[in-house]
């Protein structure tokens, strides 16, 4: 690092970032964000980590787990902070992600729209409720619970 002035504390980088202290030591915990300590032990990091932070929140609005973002943020060249271009190769990437969970909240919207009317949470019928229930043919009651006993 440069000089003492293109770090910001713990708390300045919480505070222009958004997020907070304990988020910003868990994601150097996790590997995604890398910082120094100061003379006086106290966490430091660059400038260039509040864009690093900023690609952090932004791919998990997105849906990414955080290992997916740090397997994303692995493929930078030297660990460094996505560029631009960076930025646009990867959220490319993400558009199928993006697609599927448009998908998912549409057909979502359109079981809603039925049960408005039903209002009924049946758990024998209502496919939102218990969508798909297959155990439910085999009567009621913990049917999958299986205990042994010797004797």
């Amino acid at each position: 690092m440069k000089s003492s002035t293109t770090l910001l504390t713990i708390g300045q980088l919480a505070q222009r970032a958004g997020v907070a202290t304990s988020a910003l030591r868990f994601y150097e915990a996790e590997g995604l964000l890398t910082g120094s300590r100061s003379s006086g032990g106290h966490r430091q990091y660059p400038r260039h980590a509040l864009r690093r932070v900023a690609f952090i929140r932004a791919a998990q609005t997105v849906g990414l787990t955080l290992p997916q973002i740090k397997a994303t943020l692995a493929t930078l060249p030297d660990g460094r902070t996505p560029t631009k271009a960076d930025w646009a190769r990867l959220s490319a990437s993400w558009a199928p992600l993006l697609d599927a969970r448009i998908a998912a909240l549409q057909q979502l919207r359109e079981r809603l729209t039925g049960c408005i009317g039903c209002g009924c949470l049946s758990l024998k019928a209502c496919a939102l409720y218990n969508p798909e229930d297959k155990a439910g043919g085999q009567g009621v009651g913990a049917r999958l619970l299986r205990i042994e006993t010797n004797g």
